[in-house]
């Protein structure tokens, strides 16, 4: 193995984005189009780790790795900062923002260290000369918006905006129902985007009230009915049917098939 990794790591991205013997493809590249294959990345980092897949876990943080080590030579040619800065910047921070593993501040509890972190990085925002005093103040709207929803939650929930009892959200999720039943029955389109939104928001809210991710409650439920549409394919080839051609009852009996399966 090399003797550092991380370095031959750092100078074979160098060589891919040389003017004159890089990579075309590489070389053109820029901040705004790489980040589409950062997100991306990142979304096969957690389907390795929901599958349990250790092996596609190591490649997957692999090219997750390099989505880092692309930014900064991008922006090392730039002159704005190279790898290194990124390492120490995050060095910096993680001491920051645990003085009681790092220093003397004494904290007993997950839940005090969260509130502690949020102490800390208002801190941050203020001495940045940033004046949004908002407890949203920090939520950024480039997160996909599932994990928006849950931060916006759980910033209200820190002043107390949040139902006592998840009844009431369920009960909230009831009204959210009907209201989409009634943009369905006048037809209203923009009416029908809004509610189907607000009836997200309100299942992510009780989700969060259960510490279920709902990204992750998706992509099991997501990994679920493919793996079962595929058995009912399967299924219909093996009694020498043509799914398509059967009546969505029929489809209904052979999908209960392969779900009593399970």
């Amino acid at each position: 193995m090399n003797p550092n990794p991380l370095q031959r790591l750092i100078e074979i991205m160098v060589h891919l984005r040389d003017p004159e013997s890089g990579c075309p493809w590489d070389i053109e590249q820029d901040f705004r189009s790489i980040a589409p294959y950062t997100i991306e990345e990142a979304y096969e980092v957690a389907e390795a780790i929901e599958r349990g897949d250790l092996d596609d876990l190591k490649d997957e943080l692999g090219d997750l790795l390099f989505q880092v080590v692309f930014h900064a030579r991008m922006a090392e040619e730039q002159g704005s900062f190279a790898f290194d800065d990124v390492a120490e910047a995050i060095s910096d921070k993680l001491v920051r923002r645990h003085p009681h593993v790092f220093g003397d501040q004494a904290i007993v509890s997950a839940a005090e260290q969260t509130r502690n972190w949020e102490r800390i990085k208002a801190a941050e925002r203020a001495a940045r000369g940033d004046t949004d005093g908002s407890v949203m103040a920090g939520v950024s709207r480039g997160l996909p918006e599932m994990r928006r929803a849950v931060k916006l939650q759980k910033r209200a929930a820190r002043v107390g905006f949040d139902w006592p009892d998840h009844r009431l959200v369920l009960q909230k999720l009831r009204e959210e129902a009907d209201e989409l039943e009634q943009g369905l029955a006048a037809n209203d389109q923009d009416n029908i985007e809004e509610e189907i939104g607000d009836l997200l928001f309100v299942v992510i809210n009780l989700a969060r009230r259960f510490d279920v991710d709902p990204g992750t409650a998706l992509r099991g439920s997501n990994l679920k009915f493919e793996q079962r549409f595929r058995a009912m394919e399967k299924l219909a080839t093996e009694r020498g049917l043509d799914l398509a051609e059967l009546s969505l009852d029929e489809q209904g009996v052979l999908y209960q098939t392969v779900k009593n399966r399970a």
